[in-house]
């Protein structure tokens, strides 16, 4: 992507995307099929997120779904072998295993953003549509939303790592009761639960989403925010304190020195809004990513090329 907005307009596109104000929109686009997941959406998606974080110009996403549905899970086209993996003949996304669930490789994408990411929800979401909203990092939804983790009335189990992050988002107790009914509920019990954080009228979840994209991209640095993002997401899985200690250190010491801290201190003490000289793609510090390498893991989190 460059700084101009971009935007994917082909009638036969699944994912669009559209840049604004540093703020990038992706768009689930399969309206006349409640936006049903397939294995090219997962493709085009994860795709996506490897443009957005290639690009510097943006500084945060919003992850959304055309005409009345967010998206209404995987496409049932295929009937009782939808989810026989033996038996399928679509695509899969580039450097997939065979046994490797779709959802699973865009839950896992999304996770390694350096880019903040935000869900809009503007209608019904469920099974993978509910799954990988899991690892955006904050979930806003319409009044006319419904969510369902329906997977055990298909006669399969939670996808898309929903295992590892479904307990972490709403806790191990609320998680098991909607993944073992499976049972589709509104948004009103979403926002009970700490699914969501926000819900809003139809017509006010995309200004809600984009006022609080803009106020991540206007006034904070994007290295500081791909490091904060980062290092919350992983000390989720750290077994003491001190972990988070180790990381915070270095980070401190590291980005104390940098050109981002003296913007902002002298910003702030001049009372004008920071000018962050520092982007992403080239001035993150030495140490990142301080986690080990995965064979499993999205190209983002393959590291071989730059260890040596």
């Amino acid at each position: 992507m460059t700084a101009a907005a971009e935007q994917d307009m082909a009638g036969d596109e699944q994912v669009l995307t559209s840049l604004s104000d540093h703020v990038l929109t992706v768009t689930l686009n399969r309206p006349e099929r409640l936006n049903a997941f397939t294995a090219q959406m997962a493709a085009d998606l994860i795709a996506a997120f490897d443009r957005a974080d290639a690009d510097d110009e943006v500084r945060a996403v919003v992850v959304t779904g055309a005409g009345r549905a967010y998206c209404a899970g995987a496409d049932l086209a295929g009937g009782g072998s939808t989810f026989d993996y033996e038996k399928r003949t679509a695509p899969r996304p580039v450097d997939a295993d065979a046994d490797r669930d779709g959802g699973g490789l865009v839950a896992l994408r999304i996770f390694e953003s350096t880019k903040p990411v935000i869900g809009a929800i503007n209608g019904p979401a469920v099974g993978v549509g509910a799954t990988m909203t899991l690892p955006m990092d904050v979930r806003l939804a319409s009044t006319t939303a419904r969510i369902g983790f329906v997977f055990a009335r298909r006669g399969i189990v939670p996808e898309a790592a929903s295992s590892w992050f479904l307990p972490r988002v709403v806790g191990i107790s609320r998680a098991l009761e909607w993944a073992t009914t499976g049972r589709v509920f509104d948004a009103d019990e979403a926002l009970a639960g700490g699914l969501v954080r926000s819900l809003h009228a139809p017509e006010e979840l995309l200004p809600a989403a984009y006022a609080l994209a803009r106020e991540i991209a206007e006034n904070s640095a994007p290295v500081s925010v791909a490091l904060a993002r980062q290092m919350m997401w992983r000390m989720l899985g750290a077994d003491h304190p001190m972990e988070a200690h180790r990381v915070d250190s270095r980070a401190m010491i590291e980005r104390g020195r940098s050109a981002d801290a003296l913007e902002g201190v002298g910003a702030f003490l001049e009372k004008r809004p920071a000018t962050f000289p520092e982007r992403v793609s080239t001035d993150m510090p030495g140490f990142y990513p301080w986690w080990p390498r995965r064979p499993w893991a999205p190209v983002a989190d393959r590291r071989d090329e730059r260890d040596g």
